[in-house]
């Protein structure tokens, strides 16, 4: 059961760390694309603002030109690769700069130009580059601003592979970290849940002897005086504490060392047949109409005994739970999926929790914990303790007209 816990510890805490970490390094890698977009957007301005435009007619001729290289981008500039290309009012092409680009020529830029220009955009990105249309001064045509751009992409994924692989070496670190202070988180928990069952089965063994006491002095006052209410009610009782006894000595006993199954091949046809029939007596007492769908000639590698066990827990939680003239019905089912038991009845009301809740230890639908069902509250986390012993899963389902189904799925 510590291995238990402490296995639970760590993938809930491994859980809570490795959705931290994908949070930083997406709100790391968001950022530096942020970044490097506005550094290429600054980039772009200051190419803009700082290109020399040539003499065009209508243009003041002595016109004051603003300085290439402004204090504080000439850096910037001379690490940028961009290229120039101005148009006039009609859009036609009247000068071109690449000087300060090797890997394009003018005629490339020009192409350039013109699907930027056919986009109609003023801004965006085009192949490998990054273009930026502004007006010239004075109302003279614009100006589109290209800026090599190929290295964008390699940032990205530089910074995405960096940070994964320091985020793959923390994660790794705080696994380890996390394993080795599991056992003394847990340690408090593990010790408490080992008392508890220590107690348990200190208990339970301790009791067996005034019970035994109790039946033997009841059976010989029936003897003398015959048997009376209070005799009866007294047997019932005693038999009633018994069996709660036994069914948590048997939950004891699963959580201490795993519930172990003795898996042979047997007939499962035969055993949900002949288990469902002999409830067939109580159930029409009761006024419950039963239904035992169970074809032949299907077997599985189970414990025979513990499928018994579970098959007569369900069976006996519909007794105890369906209404009055109610219905209730056994199936098993073989198709491409596998093998499944169903077990479901109509019940008086459905319970007002989770289905889940259902198997949880003490959970009774009858709140107010009478004895009028009879029944002690433990019996599905026995049969999912079952299930879990042979490979098989069972669940709850909620269905419409009052009817609660279980179903048994075989792996």
């Amino acid at each position: 059961m510590t291995k238990l816990l402490q296995r639970k510890f760590v993938k809930t805490a491994m859980i809570a760390i490795s959705l931290l970490i994908v949070l930083l390094l997406g709100a790391i890698n968001i950022a530096n694309i942020v970044i490097v977009r506005n550094d290429i957007d600054r980039t772009l301005l200051i190419i803009t603002e700082s290109r020399v435009e040539p003499n065009t007619p209508g243009m003041p001729p002595d016109s004051p030109m603003p300085n290439m290289n402004p204090e504080g981008n000439e850096n910037r500039l001379l690490s940028s690769p961009y290229f120039l290309v101005m148009i006039d009012n009609t859009e036609k092409i009247v000068f071109t700069d690449v000087s300060h680009i090797q890997t394009i020529d003018e005629s490339e830029a020009e192409e350039l130009a013109e699907k930027v220009l056919k986009n109609g955009d003023t801004e965006g990105k085009l192949g490998g580059y990054r273009y930026k249309l502004s007006n010239n001064r004075f109302g003279m045509g614009a100006t589109i601003a290209f800026l090599d751009a190929s290295n964008e992409v390699y940032s990205y994924i530089r910074i995405l592979l960096l940070s994964a692989s320091i985020g793959i070496i923390c994660w790794t670190l705080m696994l380890l970290l996390v394993i080795f202070l599991s056992k003394k988180a847990i340690l408090p928990i593990a010790e408490n849940m080992e008392k508890q069952k220590e107690f348990i089965t200190n208990a339970g063994h301790e009791i067996k002897t005034p019970l035994a006491i109790i039946q033997a002095n009841t059976d010989a006052m029936e003897l003398y005086s015959g048997e009376n209410k209070w005799s009866k009610n007294i047997k019932q009782q005693v038999a009633r504490l018994d069996g709660l006894m036994k069914n948590l000595l048997f939950l004891t006993r699963s959580d201490e060392n795993g519930l172990t199954a003795n898996k042979a091949d047997f007939s499962l046809s035969e055993v949900v047949f002949e288990t469902a029939n002999g409830f067939a007596t109580p159930m029409a007492l009761k006024g419950v109409k039963l239904q035992i769908s169970v074809p032949e000639n299907i077997s599985i590698n189970a414990d025979k005994e513990q499928i018994t066990q579970l098959i007569s827990i369900l069976l006996d939680n519909a007794l105890k739970y369906t209404n009055e003239n109610g219905f209730a019905a056994v199936f098993l089912i073989k198709d491409q999926n596998g093998i499944c038991i169903q077990v479901k009845n109509t019940v008086p009301e459905l319970p007002s929790v989770p289905p889940e809740r259902l198997f949880d230890r003490f959970y009774r639908a009858d709140t107010a914990r009478t004895q009028k069902s009879g029944g002690y509250g433990i019996g599905l986390s026995m049969a999912k303790a079952i299930c879990e012993a042979n490979d098989a899963v069972i669940s709850v389902l909620y269905e419409a007209a009052e009817s609660i189904s279980f179903n048994i799925k075989f792996q």
